[in-house]
């Protein structure tokens, strides 16, 4: 065969991998986004890569550059179909109409522009990029202007972003700037659902009670901390007491943590998950090496362990706080709320099924110890590999400073604080315990019969 008949075929296929990278799915896109009402009109800044507008025939001056002179059809397309129809904003409950494309641009990558508001509107409003100029496709920016028609600029505004389509991880930065002038700011990954840029209390409410709900379902060392602590105790009465001093204790770090004064250092999330891995090894192993019921005093320990808990509660939190607006306190409450009744939940499932099992299945010593070596050998392997994780952190003392002594002053209050009401309860239990006895000892005396001797353990 001649040679001038290979060459063709040959030169298509070099060709080939760099026209197909253009309709790839990129890896990582980042959004930046600005919403403000100003008027009768909200304006939406977006600035995207240019490869994530798969699909879009971009004009090119060979096969690598952009021709700046013929994009802007091109634009318009990807601004359109790639942002504007997945953006989805609402004034109150109304859906906003589609949105007037005022101004859309090519931008570098090492362009700053969407540092502030201002500097954006000023940038994709402003003079364009010099035909000229050499761009690569895959290095660009697309700069987009929206304007879209409300009735009030102090309407509350929300919007859900359907645009995890863009790229296989998709990270949105948010800012809204309402008219009393307080920024706030987003940063979400993939679609967050429906996101209330100003909410109300309740509102705010609902999502963090949908929140702890669902984190309590998907945490399951929190679960395999219940499920040790409901082995031994699957009375109401019993279980009471256990349950809600856990609830207090990680409530109180929780809220804690949300105020900033749980340390920063990079070590206490793996020392809290460590600790965490431990409590759940030492209630299973209580749960064996105790014949019979559980030790009285269990809810002392649902407690200790409950403050180590609502730190692991506040890592997953972090993220989420963004979404409660001006109501931090009502939305720690609520998260709170969600998870009791998620633990709740878990609590009408687990007792009847372990009644059953004890009941038809297996004797309930034997069971209870087969169950609690189970979730040992569990927490055993996790407490491994994260104590592991945690000795990649060098401990540093902290510095003595007048920050520092404050906060471990608050500290060491509330730890006195609460040691004196774990006394008080206890004292007023133990009272309790003893004046129940001396009732039931008064009343076989006046009917004169003798009491039975308790066994003794």
């Amino acid at each position: 065969m001649p040679r001038k008949s290979i060459l063709p075929p040959a030169v298509l296929l070099l060709a080939l991998p760099q026209f197909a990278a253009a309709h790839d799915i990129p890896n990582d896109v980042t959004l930046q986004v600005f919403l403000k009402p100003e008027g009768t009109r909200l304006r939406l800044l977006v600035r995207a890569p240019l490869q994530a507008m798969r699909d879009v025939e971009f004009p090119l001056r060979g096969r690598l550059y952009l021709d700046l002179a013929r994009m802007d059809a091109s634009l318009r397309d990807g601004a359109a179909v790639w942002i504007a129809d997945p953006l989805e904003i609402f004034e109150g409950d109304r859906r906003l109409p589609a949105p007037r494309l005022a101004a859309a641009r090519v931008s570098l990558e090492s362009d700053r522009s969407f540092a502030s508001y201002d500097e954006a509107l000023a940038h994709v409003t402003g003079a364009r990029l010099p035909d000229s100029l050499d761009v690569v496709w895959n290095q660009a920016m697309l700069d987009v202007l929206f304007e879209y028609p409300i009735r009030s600029e102090r309407s509350e505004f929300s919007i859900h972003p359907r645009v995890s389509h863009l790229g296989l991880r998709v990270e949105t930065v948010l800012r809204f700037l309402p008219p009393s002038g307080v920024v706030r700011a987003f940063e979400f990954e993939g679609d967050p659902g429906l996101v209330r840029l100003d909410p109300r209390w309740h509102q705010a409410a609902l999502r963090f009670v949908e929140l702890g709900f669902f984190h309590i379902l998907d945490g399951t060392d929190h679960l395999l901390f219940l499920f040790c602590l409901v082995i031994p105790l699957r009375r109401l009465r019993a279980l009471i007491p256990v349950v809600t001093a856990f609830t207090v204790a990680h409530s109180i770090t929780l809220i804690a943590s949300a105020y900033n004064l749980a340390p920063d250092a990079l070590w206490f999330p793996p020392l809290i998950e460590t600790l965490i891995a431990v409590s759940i090894v030492y209630m299973a192993l209580e749960n064996i090496v105790k014949e019979g019921k559980a030790p009285r005093r269990r809810w002392m320990m649902a407690f200790g362990f409950g403050l180590v808990h609502g730190f692991g509660f506040s890592f997953a939190l972090r993220r989420t706080m963004q979404f409660a607006g001006a109501h931090l306190l009502t939305s720690l409450l609520s998260f709170n709320i969600g998870v009791e009744l998620g633990q709740l939940l878990v609590l009408l499932l687990l007792i009847p099924l372990l009644e059953a099992f004890f009941r038809y299945a297996v004797a309930e010593r034997m069971g209870a110890i087969v169950l609690s070596a189970l979730v040992a050998h569990t927490g055993w392997h996790w407490m491994a590999d994260r104590a592991g994780r945690l000795r990649q952190f060098p401990f540093e003392w902290p510095v003595l400073s007048a920050a520092f002594l404050a906060v471990a002053l608050r500290w060491l209050m509330a730890m006195v604080f609460l040691a004196g009401v774990v006394w008080l309860v206890s004292t007023l239990s133990a009272t309790g315990y003893i004046t129940s006895k001396f009732r039931e000892l008064s009343i076989r005396a006046r009917d004169g019969s003798r009491p039975e001797p308790e066994p003794r353990p």
